[in-house]
């Protein structure tokens, strides 16, 4: 479900916007989204891997297998 959550919010958003992991976390849990941030992260990583998305830190793409902190999801340029 947080695959299809994730490209549905994107989709809303349209090109040039992006969303927070947490955005689609708290679609799918309400007030438990911080247990689903794990889990968000990781489907965020294989839908870039597959070419779907696109992961931003500080703007800028980032590699889906390697990377940390605050990050943005966003549909590939």
């Amino acid at each position: 479900r947080l695959r299809t959550t994730i490209l549905k919010l994107l989709a809303e958003q349209g090109a040039g916007k992006t969303i927070c992991p947490s955005d689609a976390a708290r679609v799918e849990r309400g007030d438990d989204w911080r247990s689903a941030m794990k889990p968000a992260r990781r489907v965020a990583a294989k839908l870039a891997k597959e070419g779907l998305i696109s992961i931003y830190r500080k703007g800028k793409a980032v590699d889906p297998d390697n990377f940390k902190g605050v990050i943005r999801l966003g549909l590939p340029e």
